[in-house]
């Protein structure tokens, strides 16, 4: 083992032990773990990469999904090497004592779990990277609880120095399996949210937006707040994580920037999640 492994693993078991819980679900507002990297850089202001991915839980790091965490992992620092995002939503992220990720160990991180395995010492939830610094980070959990499992959905909300005031960042996975009053009870908290920020925004995420019903109550809310969404060649948007026929599940959504539309992909040769990843880049 390097000192680099070795240094990595224990300040992921220091941040588990420190502050989260030991137990298998917590109720609170303001979970959220931090990594600072040492080496630090301002957003790129003129072009603004962004990566959007539901890796499904598979960088789980129990032995059961080991070979899916790898196929995760190989395919994440591609993606870095490639393309070079300068930020990074994730949802369904999986954090334990045992990971070793040295890609995002270069990176500022934000976490915000939703989900705490007790048995294999697993929080999932949405994780926000970046080489730039971040602030205000805060969780806005859910009131009402997905069925099976009992645990609420998390968004992660930062904020990031930015040409002359701030961008906000949401990174959001919405509930899922539950009736449209529920659903909208998510929308609310997070409009609240957003609508007390002024200045630029980028909201990313899975939104669970699998038939009309959830898609326009989504719509409505992006557009009393001014928001626009990300739009992929035709062939790129049929690639986006579906139900059938149903409406894209996952979205990225911008306020005060320009998309640049060459610059729209979908990874669809990316195996190791059956969500794609989304990559946007993002002007003045």
């Amino acid at each position: 083992m390097t000192k680099l492994e070795s240094e990595t693993g224990d300040t992921v078991s220091v941040l588990l032990r420190n502050l989260l819980p030991p137990y298998r679900f917590v109720r609170t507002d303001e979970t959220v773990i931090h990594h600072h990297h040492v080496e630090t850089a301002p957003l790129n202001e003129k072009a603004i990469r962004v990566l959007n991915w539901n890796i499904a839980k598979n960088n789980d790091a129990s032995s059961a999904t080991r070979v899916r965490a790898r196929a995760w992992q190989t395919d994440f620092d591609w993606i870095l090497d490639r393309y070079s995002p300068d930020l990074i939503f994730l949802q369904e992220f999986s954090l334990c004592a045992r990971s070793k990720n040295f890609k995002l160990a270069e990176l500022n991180w934000s976490f915000a779990p939703n989900f705490i395995d007790k048995y294999h010492n697993i929080y999932a939830g949405v994780l926000t990277a970046s080489h730039a610094a971040s602030s205000n980070h805060r969780a806005v959990i859910t009131e009402h609880l997905e069925p099976v499992s009992n645990t609420p959905k998390v968004s992660l909300v930062t904020e990031h120095p930015f040409a002359q005031g701030t961008l906000l960042t949401i990174n959001s996975h919405l509930i899922n399996f539950v009736d449209l009053v529920k659903f909208k009870a998510q929308l609310h908290e997070l409009e609240n949210a957003i609508a007390q920020h002024t200045g630029a925004i980028i909201f990313s995420g899975d939104f669970n937006t699998w038939n009309r019903s959830r898609w326009q109550m989504l719509d409505k809310m992006t557009r009393r707040l001014g928001l626009m969404r990300a739009e992929f060649s035709e062939t790129d948007a049929q690639n986006i994580k579906r139900f059938l026929m149903s409406p894209p599940l996952d979205h990225i959504f911008y306020r005060g920037l320009r998309q640049n539309h060459v610059q729209a992909r979908v990874l669809d040769h990316i195996q190791s999640s059956d969500h794609k990843p989304m990559l946007v880049e993002f002007h003045l």
